[in-house]
Parts: C-alpha cells; sequence; structure tokens
C-alpha cells in the first residue's frame, strides 16, 4: 500500500452542504437561517445568551472555599517537647525556643514518645498527646483562644429582629 492509496472507508464521510448558491434547490436564498431577526445576520457572538448573563461570566472565576471561621494552629509535637528538657513548657518559651513562630496558636500533637514530667500549656491538644502527657506525670492546660479567631456563638443571631 501507498500513501496515494489511503483513502477513508466508503460512506463514512460525507460532503458539507453547500447553501446560499442561488434559489435553485434546497439551501438558496435565507440559506437555513429562516427570515429576519439577529440569527439570520450573522451577528451572534460566541457564548451570547439573549442578554441573559452568559455561563462565562455566572460561574466564579477562582476555585475553592475560604472558611471564614478557620483556626489555624502551629503543630508542636511530644519529640520537640521532650528534647526541650523543660518542666513547663508555654507557647512563649516554644517561641523563645525556635520551635513555634510568633503570633501562632499551638496544639501539641502525639508523634513521638515523652518520659519526663511536663506542665504544657497551649491553645489546643490532640487527645493522644494529652493522655502521654498525663501519662509521663505532666498536666495540660488549654489557654483559651484569642477574640478575634474564636468562631461566633451556636444558634440563631437574628432571633431578635
Amino acid at each position: 500500500m501507498r500513501v496515494h492509496e489511503l483513502a477513508p472507508a466508503p460512506g463514512s464521510t460525507k460532503r458539507r452542504k453547500r447553501v446560499g448558491r442561488g434559489i435553485g434547490g434546497k439551501g438558496g436564498k435565507t440559506a437555513g437561517r429562516g427570515t429576519k431577526g439577529q440569527y439570520a445576520r450573522n451577528t451572534v457572538a460566541r457564548g451570547f445568551e439573549g442578554g441573559q448573563m452568559p455561563l462565562k461570566q455566572r460561574v466564579p472565576k477562582l476555585k475553592g472555599f475560604n472558611n471564614p471561621f478557620r483556626v489555624e494552629y502551629y503543630a508542636v509535637n511530644l519529640d520537640s517537647l521532650s528534647q526541650l528538657g523543660l518542666a513547663e513548657v508555654t507557647p512563649e518559651i516554644l517561641v523563645a525556643r525556635g520551635v513555634a513562630h510568633k503570633g501562632t496558636l499551638v496544639k501539641v500533637l502525639a508523634r513521638g514518645e515523652i518520659s519526663i514530667p511536663v506542665k504544657v500549656s497551649a491553645h489546643a491538644v490532640s487527645k493522644a498527646a494529652e493522655r502521654a502527657i498525663v501519662a509521663a506525670g505532666g498536666s495540660v492546660i488549654l489557654i483559651p483562644l484569642p477574640h478575634k479567631v474564636r468562631p461566633p456563638a451556636k444558634g440563631n443571631q437574628f432571633t431578635n429582629r
């Protein structure tokens, strides 16, 4: 077989209908566009929906959702606390030692092990980390969240209107 012998299977392709070639036969005069109006005159922009807000403008530009009540914590693990070797740990001490960043809320997580009794003050503590700290003879104190990151009170806030 040669390149010039290649052809589509018989009947698999149809020639396109050439309209608007005079009034003899089908496809003449208005060429399948009906009579008058916007669609007869070749003036409709792509995506035009008759004055309705087009789909490309109705769909949001950026994906996703930003939760306004999300509270972000800086994770500190038990192995980091045991490396410090201190009897008392607070967020200020963690910032001073370079374990946490300044101005962040601290959450203690349970990766690693702790064997010395430590008094831990943090904004949040996982249940497994709390069990490990208490089992080692330490204690956990939860620091209340600052006002600006506390989520709103539960229930309907518009009941008095």
